[in-house]
């Protein structure tokens, strides 16, 4: 487990600051409340993590005052009328309380309609709905990924989807395996297609560096746009940005 350690920039900024075994620093900021995290190699002492982090203040201020802004839903209660997202639309949750097999039935522009057996609880009708969004998720990502693996010439070995807090994908360089957040099912398609495509370019270039970059302009050039378009639309409690 690495080891974490506290340093106080100022009277109102602190950061986490871990240690490893690499060549750079790196900083990042987490939302929703705004945490910063260098990690720093081994050999860099706290006054050089210190004067690195201050050199960095503006940019760590406008992180955290976008994620301050950003919408957020509270925790789902999963009941009558209840507002749910689908594919970047907005939807009203009906529920249809019945003796059978619980369902998700999809078929108009403004409900979601959730049959569970009476007394359901909300985790059991969380689950339902986790269900139903994990299978229309899978059904959009792999002619993402063919068309994408045809135009990179990569190819990606597994994929997966999975509940994520942090990220929105991941990529498993060696295996050739790729991790979709199951909330992207919440998010345009056109969104989870960029986070696809993000992924895929991790097949080309680990890092993100000025070659990731400019394989994104290369190979997606309106990315900006879909990862504004993701960081806009209102997302689940607990949920941060990519």
């Amino acid at each position: 487990m690495e080891e974490v350690k506290v340093l106080q920039i100022n009277s109102n900024l602190s950061i986490d600051v871990v240690r490893k075994d690499i060549k750079n620093m790196h900083l990042a900021v987490y939302p929703p409340t705004g945490r910063v995290r260098i990690a720093a190699p081994l050999r860099v002492n706290d006054e050089a993590v210190r004067l690195f982090a201050i050199s960095k203040i503006s940019w760590i201020r406008k992180n955290q005052r976008s994620f301050e802004s950003q919408d957020r839903q509270v925790p789902r209660q999963f009941k009558e009328r209840e507002s749910h997202y689908f594919q970047g639309k907005r939807y009203l949750l009906r529920i249809i309380e019945q003796e059978a097999p619980p369902k998700v039935v999809f078929k108009t522009k403004t409900y979601i309609d959730l049959y569970v057996r009476p007394n359901s609880s909300i985790e059991q009708r969380q689950i339902i709905i986790n269900q139903w969004y994990r299978a229309e998720l899978k059904k959009l990502i792999p002619p993402i990924i063919d068309k994408w693996e045809k135009k990179m010439g990569v190819t990606v070995d597994d994929w997966q989807v999975k509940q994520m807090k942090t990220k929105w994908g991941t990529c498993n360089i060696e295996k050739k395996r790729i991790w979709i957040n199951l909330e992207l099912a919440k998010k345009p398609i056109l969104c989870v297609e960029y986070i696809v495509v993000h992924e895929m370019i991790h097949l080309l270039e680990r890092k993100h560096n000025d070659r990731f970059l400019s394989l994104m302009e290369k190979f997606m050039p309106q990315w900006k746009f879909y990862k504004e378009e993701l960081n806009r639309l209102p997302v689940s409690h607990g949920e941060w940005s990519y």
